[in-house]
């Protein structure tokens, strides 16, 4: 489904189906007295549009399984999505309950079937990561758990999700997404308001993704058979593409200089990407006109079979997106641009990881209190001012392993 109709549903049908819901929940608890359960045994997590918010989401998962061993955790995403959550093995594959959004009639299906199977396992506890998306809160409300963990606007403007969430979590601009989800946690148990005012927890990167015996040496064999041109050569990544939020792409003007530079330095180059990015990711390739360069969109088979390119690679530059957050199970160098969003919130959490960032009086302008939906008229001049040439004195930097002069 597009992802302005999405907004315009969740705003249109979400606010008085929430608020049906709230009147419903009070009318319940005015005739029902509910003891809330001291030790979970079944956690769903409810965490629907965001692959990269998957590895930030990492944490929490460590942090739940930490603080109740004897849980059986579940989650409910969209379809899409699944690799991802597949490859950090943070719970059974049988746990794992998809949504497919391509379509309102698919979606529709798997929601009922999705509800029947979520009212079956009798929750005890549903965390709600979404950022203010009235569905996921329905989805919550609807699974039938008795603690509701969600963020809640508190005295802040905040999107209306509902009365219902009995767990409401502070949203807080100025703590990194990782942080507020282990705050997710700690509400499950807290009293007073706001919930969990705790100390901190401690952020740690997330554990590399381990490949089986020859995996990725099987991989790059097959890259090398397909791509003779590569042999011997370094290789840079590029990801050049914006996906569904087009104002956080660096300008293709900017890639292709930089590209066009790595190129004359000797580098070997690879423009990645799904395959809706290949229009743009040819575009570049003809602007270089080098035999080095080529277009590797809709080449990999799945997420794992780019996270084993990734091992092959000695950069990446990207977009704030998922590759940015993938590189992070890997030891890859990698540049990400944040502008639209900003990496306070967004970082990936690993050392591998260099964010470049200008912090204009605009930005960041996607945000949890607007669905993501930027008033920016399309002139994103927080990337236009990450200019070439510092992107390529950075990547110098990280291609040679000392400090650029």
């Amino acid at each position: 489904m597009n992802i302005d109709f999405q907004r315009a549903v969740d705003r249109i049908a979400g606010v008085p189906i929430c608020a049906f819901f709230s009147l419903l929940e009070k009318l319940r608890l005015f005739f029902v007295r509910e003891t809330m359960p001291s030790n979970p045994k079944r956690i769903l997590i409810v965490l629907l549009s965001e692959m990269g918010s998957l590895v930030l989401a990492q944490p929490m998962f460590a942090e739940l399984k930490r603080r109740y061993p004897n849980a059986e955790l579940y989650m409910l995403m969209f379809r899409k999505n699944r690799e991802v959550l597949d490859l950090l093995g943070v719970m059974p594959k049988e746990n794992v309950i998809t949504l497919n959004d391509k379509a309102l009639g698919s979606f529709a299906a798997d929601s009922l079937k999705a509800l029947r199977r979520m009212r079956s396992l009798d929750f005890d506890v549903v965390i709600d990561c979404e950022l203010f998306t009235r569905a996921s809160s329905l989805f919550s409300y609807l699974s039938g758990a008795r603690i509701h963990v969600g963020f809640h606007s508190h005295t802040q403007e905040g999107l209306y999700r509902g009365s219902f969430i009995n767990r409401p979590v502070l949203y807080n601009p100025y703590r990194h997404l990782s942080q507020q989800f282990l705050t997710m946690v700690d509400a499950i148990e807290s009293q007073g308001r706001p919930l969990a005012k705790g100390e901190l927890h401690a952020l740690s990167a997330p554990p590399l993704l381990q490949f089986a015996p020859n995996e990725v040496a099987e991989i790059t064999a097959q890259l090398h058979a397909d791509f003779p041109v590569l042999l011997g050569k370094k290789l840079v990544l590029v990801y050049p593409d914006g996906g569904i939020l087009p104002i956080r792409a660096w300008p293709p003007a900017y890639y292709k200089q930089l590209c066009d530079a790595l190129l004359q330095e000797g580098y070997a180059l690879a423009l990645i990407g799904l395959p809706e990015a290949k229009p743009l990711a040819q575009e570049i390739a003809a602007h270089c006109a080098h035999d080095h360069c080529i277009d590797l969109t809709g080449y990999t088979r799945s997420v794992r079979h780019l996270l084993a390119i990734f091992h092959r690679a000695c950069l990446l530059v990207t977009n704030d997106g998922g590759p940015g957050q993938f590189a992070a199970l890997t030891p890859l160098p990698t540049l990400v641009f944040f502008g639209p969003e900003t990496p306070a919130l967004y970082s990936p959490l690993a050392p591998n990881i260099h964010c470049l960032y200008t912090a204009l009086s605009c930005s960041p302008c996607l945000t949890a209190y607007n669905h993501r939906n930027s008033p920016c008229d399309g002139d994103n001049q927080c990337l236009k001012r990450i200019t070439a040439e510092q992107v390529l004195a950075k990547a110098r930097e990280l291609l040679n392993g000392v400090p650029a002069v």
